[in-house]
């Protein structure tokens, strides 16, 4: 688990049963709230136990006496396990070196498979990035991060606009009705159906954790292609600490930048009680001009917003934890040019996007002799909203040149959920984890288009939709180890949803008026297999069978009743074939992990639009999709460290749907073919207590298409994104320098803005031109 904020000399309370000695390793850095790295050097066998409260060292002494392996505090956060050489008696840790920061921290404990395991343990392509690491590249939201894992990429409409896309299994680059490929959690609870990603800003987080491919025997329909995973840090039960951060930059050719955030944690009743709360406040300058409004810097975002968490340890074997979260974002603009000089555009009005988040989450942990218990209960509320400039789209109601188009949409979604889990005790021969899930959800989305002309209103087009979700699943997996370092499991979800959609429209004449009133269930069982062989020094190899789903659901929007053949879309399904591994040196100096797949996706949903603008959803064909992926850290002596990331991927389109479209288009659109990523970090000590770190970060993003109708042609990506950063940092203070997009590059990275002038105009969404800027912190 990356980070930690006990000091290596305080005590701690610890239960931890009788375990393997990597097993009881990960329990030790989940209860002391510090980094394990290289637990895969102790090997998957042994058995060690240990309850009481100790020091750190002490801890680890107890814990790996008479192991096959040795530990290093590196610092008071993170501790190094490796080999035992062949000759060193089993108790004799080598001295305690001087403290060096671990930046790029690659061996992490993730939870994002529901019960933790050490990344280099799991059977499947998972990434992380550390605390640390997201602080000293910036990457402060979701946008930021996915240049740092392989295949994750991000559409790029605007702040809160977005959606996310892994491993190229995009089913295009608009959002509408489909419910999300990639399922985003906070914590363990999900916060996002069909909307857009929240933008939630990345502040006093422990990690970001990405499971790629289909997740449907855990994560049911919302992972097609993954699970993108924040999981924030937890209040310290015994110290209390605190930090704050500011900084400013400035936009070439835009506004200023701002942005301060800060935390504290307190601990209430020592070993029992703490609280931590998050605040944060940051206004990204504008950089693109309307000049048909005469406003330069028109696409200024203002995000505010905070967390509050609670945890009660009511004894060595329970807790409870609690969160409160809430984020409110405001666009004036989103951020497209047309075929104007860089950086302009000539909308005859503001096209705003509102955005507002706010979740409640409890979650109970326990242990038993027989195994575990985790249960999170969550309340997700999101409201947002957006405006379009609809002039383009008045000439179906004969409408006069000059009239004002104004298109608004909105949405209010509520989500209740519980997800309940039990599983087996680590290091047993039949590991195994059962769970139920009930999620009640109810959205609503008015939309209407209205026309100015003359100084009076009128309305064109008017619709308010109500969606009442209810899911339930039954899910499972089980791990049995046949053989000598052999593994199978076996696992699956049962699962059925309802939907039921009504929706009252009102058109202008001749069009008239309609009510929607439809109801539609699904049922079906998800499955996963994996086959898993340990190699030599704890590496590790893997074949996965995995599945994924999504509902189908209606189309309701439209000044003319759809016709038939499209008023509903029916669920889609993706099966995924992979094989992994993941390797280690002894000395834990490089790591590399490897996935290849090939992915059959059947009858495959997609969101676009009508003539007029409006959305509707498809099932637009068949896709086989075959891809490989890698993901390498390096030690390379001397405070220089690298990462490097890649994906190659390629799709071919099958029994296409006529009905879409005339010609449909022969791969997947919205992703590239293409993508990677390096990160370089020089770290050294300058001066007595100071240290300096120097990190460059370059990503690259293939070309690809936008849409699936061929008959559309815009292309885009093919750019670079970098950013260099030098930090001199001491153990409580911080000052951070850094150039975005260095070679102030333009490149497209997203060819869309709105519905209604798509199609009609070149629409280009250009990198933010080069940003200079200092960041200052301080902790406590």
């Amino acid at each position: 688990m990356a980070g930690g904020a006990e000091a290596a000399d305080a005590r701690l309370r610890l239960s931890i049963p009788p375990k393997s000695y990597a097993d009881a390793l990960i329990d030790l850095g989940l209860q002391a709230n510090v980094s394990i790295l290289g637990t895969s050097a102790c090997g998957t066998g042994g058995r060690t136990a240990l309850t009481g409260s100790y020091r750190l060292s002490e801890a680890l002494d107890k814990l790996l006496a008479g192991a096959p392996c040795r530990f290093r505090v590196v610092e008071a956060g993170a501790v190094r396990i490796y080999p035992a050489p062949p000759a060193a008696r089993p108790a004799s840790p080598p001295p305690r070196e001087a403290a060096r920061p671990s930046t790029l921290v690659t061996e992490v404990i993730v939870t994002a498979t529901k019960r933790p395991t050490s990344l280099d343990r799991v059977p499947a392509g998972v990434s992380a990035i550390s605390r640390e690491q997201v602080r000293l590249t910036g990457a402060m939201d979701v946008g930021r991060t996915v240049g740092q894992m392989a295949g994750v990429v991000t559409t790029n409409l605007g702040p809160g606009r977005d959606k996310l896309l892994i491993r190229g299994l995009s089913d295009g680059a608009f959002t509408g009705r489909t419910r999300s490929t990639v399922s985003t959690y906070l914590d363990n609870a999900p916060i996002n159906y069909n909307a857009p990603d929240p933008d939630l800003r990345l502040v006093d987080i422990e990690r970001v954790e990405v499971l790629r491919g289909p997740q449907g025997a855990l994560y049911g329909s919302g992972a097609v292609s993954g699970i993108f995973r924040i999981v924030t840090r937890k209040p310290d039960l015994t110290e209390a600490e605190a930090g704050v951060e500011a900084g400013g930059s400035q936009t070439y050719g835009g506004d200023p930048s701002r942005e301060i955030e800060g935390y504290l944690s307190l601990p209430l009743a020592s070993d029992r009680l703490a609280v931590r709360a998050v605040a944060y406040d940051d206004l990204q300058g504008g950089y693109l001009d309307n000049i048909n409004l005469r406003i330069a810097n028109v696409d200024k975002t203002h995000r505010s917003g905070g967390r509050l968490a609670a945890r009660l340890k009511l004894n060595d074997s329970w807790q409870i934890d609690a969160l409160a979260a809430s984020q409110h974002l405001r666009s004036n603009d989103t951020q497209y040019v047309t075929d104007l000089p860089r950086g302009q555009r000539a909308n005859r009005l503001q096209e705003a996007h509102n955005n507002d988040f706010a979740y409640a989450g409890v979650t109970v942990q326990g242990d038993f002799d027989w195994g575990g218990l985790n249960s999170s209960t969550a309340y997700v509320h999101h409201v947002y909203s957006s405006q379009f400039d609809a002039s383009a789209a008045l000439d179906i109601f004969s409408a006069r040149r000059e009239d004002l188009g104004v298109f608004v949409e909105a949405a209010r979604v509520n989500m209740l959920l519980q997800d309940l889990v039990l599983h087996s005790p680590a290091d047993q021969q039949l590991e195994w984890l059962v769970g139920a899930y009930v999620a009640r959800s109810v959205e609503e989305t008015p939309s209407s288009l209205k026309i100015l002309s003359g100084g009076r209103v009128s309305s064109a087009y008017r619709e308010f939709r109500k969606d009442r979700l209810s899911e339930y699943a039954l899910y499972g997996e089980a791990t049995y180890a046949f053989a000598p370092n052999w593994r199978a499991t076996l696992g699956g979800r049962a699962f059925s949803s309802r939907i039921h959609t009504t929706a009252d429209i009102t058109v202008q004449d001749p069009f008239g008026s309609r009510d929607f009133d439809r109801t539609r269930e699904f049922k079906g069982f998800s499955p996963k297999v994996v086959i898993e062989r340990d190699l030599v020094n704890g590496n590790l190899a893997y074949a996965l069978f995995s599945q994924g789903y999504r509902p189908g659901g209606f189309n309701s929007a439209g000044l003319q009743p759809i016709r038939a053949s499209r008023s509903t879309y029916a669920p889609d399904q993706l099966r995924n074939f992979e094989v992994g591994t993941k390797i280690r040196t002894r000395s834990g100096r490089l790591g590399l992990r490897t996935a290849a797949y090939l992915d059959e996706w059947l009858n495959i949903q997609t969101d676009q639009y009508r003539p007029s603008g409006l959305a509707y959803t498809a099932n637009v064909s068949d896709a086989q999709i075959i891809g490989l992926e890698a993901e390498t850290d390096i030690q390379l002596g001397g405070g220089l460290s690298l990462k490097l990331n890649g994906l190659v991927s390629s799709s071919k389109i099958r029994n296409a749907n006529r009905d879409f479209a005339l010609k449909v288009t022969g791969t997947l659109p919205g992703v590239p073919k293409i993508s990677g990523g390096m990160l370089v970090i020089y770290e050294r000590p300058v001066a007595q207590g100071f240290m300096l770190k120097l990190a460059g970060e370059a990503n690259y993003f293939g070309r690809s298409s936008l849409s699936f109708d061929a008959s559309l042609p815009p292309r885009m990506g093919h750019y670079l994104r970098g950013q260099l950063t030098a930090e001199l940092a001491t153990e409580h203070w911080r000052a951070t320098a850094f150039v975005n997009n260095p070679l102030n590059d333009s490149g497209d990275t997203f060819a869309y803005g709105n519905p209604f002038s798509f199609g009609q105009v070149r629409q280009v969404t250009p990198q933010r031109p080069r940003t200079l800027g200092v960041r200052l912190s301080a902790s406590f």
